[in-house]
């Protein structure tokens, strides 16, 4: 995630400076300086940063997996626990 959002903020702040540069100097024009450089890192970057993108979607894909797959293991131990408890007490529970 971290390698994502310093490239997005590369790509901002390089847009910012080839702005300022090209003549968006003047203080009136800041607020243009800004804009442009916000959506212009945000159309740049969803070509260019297209695969660290997907690697990043990948690993929160498979952090949930992981983490729906110990609840489950939690659960059917639950269960068993529950069953074993039952079956202990004679089959009624208080």
């Amino acid at each position: 995630m971290a390698r994502y959002s310093v490239l997005r903020l590369m790509i901002f702040f390089g847009l910012l400076c080839a702005l300022w540069l090209l003549g968006l100097r003047d203080p009136s024009q800041r607020w243009w300086l800004l804009g442009l450089s916000a959506v212009g890192s945000m159309v740049v970057s969803f070509f260019v940063l297209r695969e660290p993108r997907a690697q990043f979607s990948a690993s929160i894909v498979q952090h949930l997996d992981d983490r729906a797959e110990r609840a489950g293991q939690a659960r059917a131990h639950e269960i068993d626990e529950h069953a074993e408890d039952t079956e202990a007490s004679g089959g009624s529970r208080s």
